[in-house]
């Protein structure tokens, strides 16, 4: 009955959200990016839901890169969160945000961002080389085709990360459907950004409500 300690939960590892900025986006085809906007919403949203310690950091951000999705703004505003701004491509290389993320404590370390075969390797790699557990939500994040992303993962995948989804991401630390404090809000993410998945969960919910109202 013990869980898989290779599960995520929301008291183990870090997540760290890289280089979601317009100017970045522009170049990034290999997903689309409502997709892509829509897959970042669930992340930034689950790790708000469930309190994750999250590193929120940008590269160039008032002379090239530009401002971060509206999607992390909205969890992450940065007037509250303040955004770590690099020169670096690769974060890992970054004093402070080097610094934030090894100050979270954490053992596991969970990445999603643009791109992938730059800004998502680099740090990669370089936490595997410091004994992190290193996870990639794959659905998160893009690069300049879709070659480019494969290969950045399968670079990755063989050095020992851990690919996972977005959607994968929130129902891992859901985990079970009892946990009522974080029902509600894991739900209401699902029926605003969850695609048919959370068409799904908002006819049932009404369904559900109907069956009562019709039994009484």
């Amino acid at each position: 009955m013990k869980p898989s300690p290779q599960l995520l939960t929301p008291g183990n590892h870090t997540l760290v959200l890289i280089d979601f900025e317009g100017q970045m986006a522009f170049a990034t085809h290999s997903i689309s990016m409502a997709e892509l906007r829509t897959n970042t919403a669930i992340v930034a949203g689950a790790s708000r839901i469930f309190n994750v310690p999250t590193v929120v950091t940008t590269v160039a951000e008032e002379s090239f890169s530009g401002p971060v999705f509206p999607e992390i703004e909205e969890f992450y505003p940065q007037a509250t969160s303040g955004y770590l701004d690099r020169t670096s491509m690769n974060t890992w290389e970054d004093e402070a945000a080097y610094n934030a993320i090894k100050g979270k404590g954490k053992q596991k370390v969970v990445l999603a961002g643009l791109w992938t075969g730059v800004c998502i390797v680099g740090p990669a790699l370089s936490a595997l080389a410091e004994g992190y557990e290193v996870y990639v939500i794959a659905d998160a994040c893009g690069d300049v085709s879709a070659e480019a992303h494969e290969r950045a993962m399968q670079r990755m995948i063989h050095a020992g990360v851990r690919p996972v989804t977005a959607v994968q991401y929130l129902l891992e630390l859901q985990r079970d459907w009892a946990r009522q404090e974080t029902y509600v809000a894991v739900t209401d993410l699902m029926k605003k950004y969850g695609a048919s998945y959370g068409l799904g969960i908002q006819y049932a919910h009404h369904m559900v409500k109907h069956e009562a109202a019709v039994s009484e």
